[in-house]
């Protein structure tokens, strides 16, 4: 099984555009693969769409639970401090790290810049859908 955590901006991408992401979360309602999730990454994709995008309780509330219902939930049981660019991007690491998850997925350019957290190799959506197709 393949075990991936997800940045917010995949998340946000998947649930507000549409799109490759979307894609990348439909593999994981078929069980194509396992989308480990926390509560601040949960709680951070939460709060950008209803800051960002005016997401009203309802979207949000059931957002919320679908995510809940579809991903691996992890409490991380560490505390990172490596990418100095973006302290926010620790979250997703020690979710990663935590669930060991063998993928991080990320648009983000200082989480792909590191290109390996661990045992997880960090990729943009494309790279994880290929990824997927190969399995």
């Amino acid at each position: 099984m393949i075990k991936a955590t997800l940045d917010t901006s995949v998340y946000i991408r998947a649930l507000h555009l549409g799109g490759p992401a979307a894609t990348l979360i439909g593999h994981a309602r078929a069980g194509n693969m396992r989308i480990d999730i926390s509560d601040t990454i949960l709680n951070e994709t939460i709060r950008v769409l209803r800051d960002k995008f005016q997401w009203n309780g309802y979207r949000l509330h059931d957002a919320r639970e679908k995510l809940l219902t579809l991903g691996h939930h992890i409490t991380p049981t560490l505390t990172l401090n490596v990418i100095k660019e973006d302290p926010d991007d620790y979250r997703i690491l020690e979710c990663a790290a935590t669930a060991e998850s063998n993928y991080i997925v990320s648009v983000d350019k200082d989480l792909l810049r590191l290109e390996r957290y661990g045992d997880a190799r960090i990729v943009n959506i494309v790279e994880m859908l290929e990824v997927l197709a190969q399995a």
